[in-house]
């Protein structure tokens, strides 16, 4: 079966000066994964026209499709329509059902009190030579053309509008239009080893792998995700898959956190859930960020209960009743303190369980004794408590991240412990 081979191509100066964070492009290559088309390049340019024209011509060379984000707003810097028109040798109209679709949101939705202006109206105009794919959710709509046997696909910048085009029409026309091969894949994460020993570990494993199947290292805030990876037919490459992915289980058990492709915050939600039980965080240096992936996960309002960010001691004292003399004779970043955070925050939460830290997260306010970096975890019950030292030597960002993954990791171990 053949390859279907797509490019991405984002557009904006925004995206090349780091003003705006390309997520698009992601989500586009994640929901084509999903359905069997390859990836092959991922471009980004700015608002000019001849680098524009430029990636259309190279990226049609190499792919069958070519989806492009961006350059579609109402302001002079977006070129991108106009571009097109001339790039597929059409001309620019007014879509009429577009322009009644525009009218109605500034009218109804945004309830504007002026006339539509001229800039909102230009939102309507598309290249006469194109397909207009319908935006229920903003005012550009998608087009798609098609030349020299490749399609092209042009999409809004705006995140949650290029989702609504690419669920609603890109990819049910992906799959009706070709014939696609099963791309399938299986993840794992490992803990407390690096990429390099784990490499070191697998090298006969890699060897022995069927050429079908490739491995991934993916490492990223202390832990590395192992994926296998095949392309073909379904049930052939799932068969395939399942038992190397077993092997690769073996290999790495004693380090393995999760079996599958989930971050830990949704896995923590399924053992609460499984369990009927609750959670709550009493955090000082991440400074809520522990909560926040904790109510990242629909559904988390079942199992969590909340939270107390004890940044300042007195509030560690007062809310969470830790005691002045130890806060005096070890300091806020030690075992003891975070031990009694976690008997505080769940006599305050009435949770089941729960997870509690503090640290110096820099990139001041280190010592000889406890350097930037230095962070001790906490988790338990009513029963018990385990604690972890942790020490982190990157920037303040890195430093917080660590924390929060960590110590959802070890929350995730003592509930699964827990009988």
């Amino acid at each position: 079966m053949q390859t279907i081979n797509a490019s991405i191509i984002t557009i904006g100066d925004e995206l090349l000066i780091g003003q705006v964070i390309d997520t698009n492009s992601a989500f586009i290559a994640q929901e084509l994964n999903k359905i069997g088309v390859w990836v092959k390049r991922r471009v980004a340019v700015g608002d000019v026209r001849e680098e524009i024209w430029k990636a259309l011509d190279n990226e049609a060379a190499v792919s069958d499709i070519i989806l492009i984000t961006g350059g579609l707003g109402p302001t002079k810097d977006d070129i991108t329509k106009p571009l097109l028109a001339e790039y597929f040798s059409g001309k620019l109209i007014m879509h009429e059902a577009t322009l009644a679709h525009v009218t109605y949101l500034f009218e109804h939705v945004f309830k504007r009190p002026m006339p539509l202006l001229e800039v909102n109206r230009k939102q309507a105009e598309v290249p006469d030579v194109c397909t207009v794919l319908k935006n229920d959710v903003g005012t550009a709509p998608g087009m798609l053309f098609e030349k020299n046997g490749r399609i092209f696909i042009s999409m809004p910048g705006v995140p949650n509008e290029m989702k609504f085009i690419m669920q609603r029409h890109v990819l049910p026309m992906i799959k009706e239009k070709f014939e696609l091969p099963y791309i399938g894949y299986k993840t794992l994460m490992t803990v407390g080893i690096g990429e390099s020993f784990l490499a070191e570990r697998l090298k006969n494993f890699e060897l022995n792998l069927p050429s079908l199947i490739k491995l991934a290292y993916l490492p990223n805030h202390g832990m590395v995700r192992l994926r296998l990876t095949a392309q073909g037919e379904k049930q052939q490459i799932e068969k395939l898959l399942e038992e190397n992915f077993n092997i690769l289980k073996q290999q790495v058990e004693d380090v393995m956190a999760i079996d599958e492709d989930i971050t830990f915050e949704i896995l923590l939600g399924r053992l609460l859930k499984d369990k009927h039980k609750t959670v709550t965080t009493a955090e000082s240096c991440t400074g809520g960020y522990i909560a926040h992936l904790i109510t990242s996960v629909a559904g988390s309002s079942e199992y969590f209960k909340g939270s107390v960010v004890s940044y300042d001691n007195s509030i560690k004292e007062n809310i969470l009743h830790v005691n002045n003399e130890t806060l005096n004779a070890v300091g806020a970043v030690s075992e003891e303190t975070v031990q009694q955070m976690i008997t505080g925050i769940l006599n305050v939460m009435k949770a089941d369980y729960a997870v509690a830290v503090s640290g110096i997260m820099g990139p001041g306010g280190g010592s000889a004794e406890k350097p930037v970096g230095t962070v001790w975890i906490a988790v338990g019950n009513h029963i018990k408590t385990e604690t972890k030292k942790m020490n982190f030597r990157f920037d303040r960002k890195r430093n917080i991240e660590l924390t929060g993954i960590n110590a959802l990791y070890l929350l995730c171990s003592f509930i699964r412990n827990d009988n």
